[in-house]
């Protein structure tokens, strides 16, 4: 009889207006954000469940994770990509993103390629070069089969300069080309005589003079810089301010000491890295592909070990599964430039949240309040993003603290199971490229994976487990 003299408090699971007889007699209400598993597939639903009750998942999980745990990133040279990256032999270019043929692909990554062939000299011409590809005299292969990386486009072709990341606790190798800086590049697309211009710069100059400064440095892990700059207002995706600068007291210290370097060309390198505060972008990826390798190929382990993107497909890769999982890539809604809307953006493009993967970038928005004024929101936006990715994660990476939050470690290791269970979606920031080729970024955002490339991942993975294995 107390209970019912007593005026009612009630967790509403489901529905708002499920509750809405009950305030009206002057009881309360507290709403339970929820949504069933793999958003109400039943048959999706049912072989979570399977895969959430497998301990052969546990195992698989905690040995991949740990793997990620103990990679050690180290750059380790400069080379053109036809001498240290496999499989790099003929005409050959790599792109960004899952597989996809030349007739499928958006415009700027279309353009890059264009640009890549003009850039290797196998055609004169913009429609030459056209003529080439169309034909099947161009290979076209995404950098992640080839253990590299590349942001937008993701262009890298034989000649290029590549930086040579290595897992020193491990034996894999990850690549990543080298950032052109903003405007007219060959990542969005650009082909003019400008970009070849400076693509052939950054492969006769600045490509030979790193690859001095980084013998003379004898290596440079990674990671130490990495933490460094989240904890200077980095979160070493689309904020590399501190980890840029950095990186470019290493490089001159090194560069300045050298007696094999020609002065003018070290003083252009240097200037123009200075110039770029991006610059550290690429070698953040290639550090988080070297991470997420070591962890890949681990049967029956959920971790997902790749999130990529090509202007038209999104595209996942688990620990334990050689395969891809995709679905269509977002239109990102974000801050424009003046001029620029979501009817002139391109799709979601990039390899670059292959930082994402590795639990920086979006998952560390904490430790970059600055972040939201380029990609929209507010400083307790990006507390709350970094907060909500702890729930699809296998743990935490003590070795990239945030200050804001006590100096916890970055959300990490996502868990594809986690995922389709809770329907929260791993948050990525990422700058907008315009759907034509050669235009160039016009923005920023937030977008998300799909939930579909989780839920076909979960399927294969389930589908692949033996009986008697299926609790």
């Amino acid at each position: 009889m107390t209970l019912i003299q007593q005026k009612p408090v009630v967790i509403n699971v489901g529905l708002a207006s499920f509750a809405d007889n009950l305030r009206q007699c002057g009881g309360e209400a507290l709403e339970l954000q929820w949504q069933p598993p793999a958003e109400g597939d039943i048959a999706a639903g049912w072989m979570l469940a399977q895969l959430m009750a497998d301990p052969r998942i546990e195992a698989a999980n905690a040995e991949a994770y740990a793997r990620y745990l103990s990679a050690q990133p180290v750059l380790t040279g400069v080379s053109t990509a036809r001498e240290v990256v496999p499989g790099m032999d003929g005409r050959i270019v790599l792109h960004s993103g899952p597989p996809i043929e030349w007739g499928d692909m958006c415009g700027p990554q279309q353009g890059a390629v264009l640009g890549a062939v003009l850039f290797e000299g196998w055609a004169r011409s913009l429609d030459d070069a056209r003529a080439l590809v169309e034909s099947g005299q161009v290979r076209l292969e995404p950098c992640h089969h080839h253990a590299a990386v590349g942001p937008m486009a993701g262009i890298i072709s034989p000649s290029m300069p590549v930086w040579v990341v290595r897992n020193a606790a491990g034996d894999n190798v990850a690549y990543c080309n080298m950032n052109e800086g903003l405007g007219r590049v060959l990542r969005f697309g650009a082909n003019g005589d400008e970009v070849i211009q400076r693509l052939r710069w950054i492969s006769d100059t600045m490509g030979p003079t790193l690859g001095v400064i980084v013998e003379e440095l004898g290596g440079l892990e990674l990671k130490p810089l990495m933490a460094q700059a989240l904890h200077m207002g980095d979160e070493v995706h689309n904020r590399n301010a501190a980890a840029s600068g950095l990186l470019f007291r290493r490089l001159a210290v090194a560069a300045l000491q050298s007696t094999r370097l020609d002065a003018r060309k070290v003083a252009e390198t240097l200037a123009f890295i200075a110039g770029n505060d991006h610059f550290f972008l690429n070698l953040s990826m290639a550090a988080c592909k070297a991470m997420m390798d070591a962890a890949h190929g681990v049967p029956h382990s959920t971790l997902v070990t790749v999130m990529a993107r090509n202007g038209v497909d999104f595209g996942i890769r688990l620990s334990g599964l050689d395969a891809w999982f995709v679905a269509p890539a977002a239109v990102i809604d974000g801050l424009f430039f003046p001029g620029y809307g979501p009817d002139h953006a391109a799709r979601d493009l990039g390899d670059s949240a292959i930082t994402e993967t590795a639990g920086v970038g979006g998952f560390a928005m904490a430790a970059s309040p600055a972040i939201v004024q380029f990609v929209g929101g507010t400083p307790r936006d990006a507390l709350a993003n970094t907060r909500r990715m702890l729930h699809i994660t296998l743990g935490q990476n003590s070795a990239f603290t945030l200050p804001a939050l006590d100096f916890t470690g970055t959300p990490a290791g996502i868990d594809a199971r986690r995922v389709l269970d809770t329907g929260i979606l791993p948050v990525i920031n990422t700058g907008i490229a315009h759907k034509e080729a050669g235009v160039g970024q016009i923005g920023a955002g937030i977008t998300h994976a799909p939930l579909a490339c989780f839920t076909a991942a979960i399927r294969a993975l389930a589908a692949g487990l033996p009986p008697s294995q299926q609790k």
